[in-house]
């Protein structure tokens, strides 16, 4: 009588499959391959659907040395196994496991996750059903950061290959405009009322979301210097707040006009300066300020983060360090021109982001400092989440971002102040802004016992 082979039965379980390299591991000698496609050996079954097998804590160790010599360790055949057709026959063989190829490869996943951390790391993905409101201010902050970690690069990098491939006819007239064009920034931008009213910065405002708070009303026939702080990673609440007409700026403060400062060597940069002025921004030189706080008539509020790039190197979550005590010129501006100053604590700015661990003294940190002082600008390592997913990425996290505009110092006009007054003026800045925060920290979840650092 000849010998037939058999019929190949149904492509067993992951569970099944689990099983059987847990008991081969339990063995002091491994089974012949007619035992293992038989299932003998393979140990008690397991729970209909189960897959939350691990391997035995001596399993992989004992594996080790005979990995070089002999066949493969189990986890190789147990993913072999789900490769090809085995009977599901015999003891223990799991035929009442049946379950979908959904389950199998959800279990070879978390095998995988769980034996091997380096091959695989959890990605939470977003959801495909979210609104489209939210789809729109996802677009709206992506470009926002695009547009200040990249936008100034790109122009400056097109106008090179411009003058390279020698297109003329573009780069001569714009740069021979750029010369006449280049004090612009000091002497109040050129805002563009169309762009500042993009419905995109309504997304913008709405992505974290973005509150403006006022404590007290202003004389709007008197010119002010609001003091921002924290810097954060990009400062999202001075942008959202005083650079775009979707804040509540107008309601809380009619009859104000206000100007964000920047760093200069922004408007350096083609064609990239353009677009910083039409929303609004404009230099942070003594030329600038003293330009927006001597406006006849009041009306004006120049907007300076104090603690500049030097404050967003500790920029980290439930951080609360301020560079202020170093910060002085504002105070003799706000002297010479009797313009009053005003504390504005943002409360969440410093959630935005992560930020590579950085404390003074390590490497990074010297590297950062060296940087920050031949380049006039900071390089954080930040990061927070992703376009399409929820782990890593440059877009800040949706956090809600609380900006106090806090009392207004009053500040009678002193052509030439003395050293004295300047730092009499300081130390009351810096006091009012401590009880700015001590005030409201409370009502933004902020634990009692943290207080505000200065340096």
């Amino acid at each position: 009588m000849g010998w037939l082979p058999a019929a190949p039965s149904p492509r067993p379980s992951c569970p099944m499959r689990c099983a059987l390299a847990s008991a081969l591991a339990r063995q002091p000698m491994r089974p012949g391959p007619r035992q293992l496609l038989r299932g003998q050996g393979a140990g008690p079954a397991l729970a209909r659907g189960a897959c939350d097998w691990l391997p035995p804590a001596s399993a992989e160790p004992a594996l080790l040395p005979r990995a070089k010599l002999g066949p493969r360790p189990l986890p190789s055949l147990c993913l072999l196994l789900s490769a090809q057709p085995v009977p599901s026959e015999g003891p223990g063989s799991g035929r009442a496991l049946s379950t979908g190829a959904a389950e199998q490869r959800g279990c070879r996943r978390q095998w995988l996750a769980q034996s091997s951390p380096g091959w695989a790391m959890k990605v939470e993905f977003a959801p495909l059903n979210i609104p489209l409101a939210r789809r729109l201010q996802t677009v709206a902050v992506l470009q926002w950061v695009l547009y200040f970690v990249l936008l100034g690069q790109m122009s400056i990098a097109i106008t090179v290959m411009l003058i390279i491939h020698n297109y003329w006819f573009l780069y001569i007239p714009y740069l021979t405009w750029l010369y006449f064009d280049w004090h612009t920034p000091e002497q109040g931008g050129r805002r563009s009322s169309w762009i500042k009213n993009w419905t995109l910065w309504k997304h913008f405002k709405d992505y974290f979301p973005i509150h403006l708070i006022k404590t007290q009303d202003l004389d709007p026939s008197h010119n002010y210097i609001f003091g921002f702080h924290p810097h954060g990673i990009l400062a999202a609440g001075a942008f959202g707040n005083f650079s775009t007409n979707y804040s509540d700026f107008k309601e809380l403060f009619p009859g104000f006009t206000s100007y964000l400062h920047v760093l200069p060597l922004w408007f350096w940069c083609p064609v990239f300066r353009e677009y910083m002025m039409s929303i609004g921004l404009v230099s942070v030189s003594k030329k600038s300020v003293s330009y927006v706080v001597s406006k006849e008539g009041g009306g004006n509020i120049s907007v300076i983060v104090l603690g500049g790039a030097k404050e967003s190197l500790d920029a980290h979550p439930g951080k609360f360090t301020l560079f202020i005590r170093q910060r002085k010129g504002f105070v003799k501006i706000a002297l010479t021109h009797g313009a009053s100053l005003v504390p504005v604590f943002s409360f969440g700015e410093n959630e935005l982001f992560k930020q590579v661990d950085n404390p003074e003294g390590s490497w990074i940190r010297t590297v950062q400092d060296k940087l920050q002082k031949i380049m006039g600008f900071a390089l954080p390592l930040f990061h927070a989440r992703g376009v399409f997913q929820y782990n890593f990425g440059l877009m800040p996290y949706r956090k809600a971002i609380h900006t106090v505009v806090g009392r207004p110092i009053p500040v009678r006009q002193i052509l030439h102040p003395t050293e004295e007054q300047i730092e009499e003026l300081h130390q009351t800045y810096m006091e009012e802004l401590t009880k700015l925060f001590e005030e409201h920290k409370g009502k933004y979840g902020i634990p009692e016992h943290e207080t505000l650092v200065l340096k």
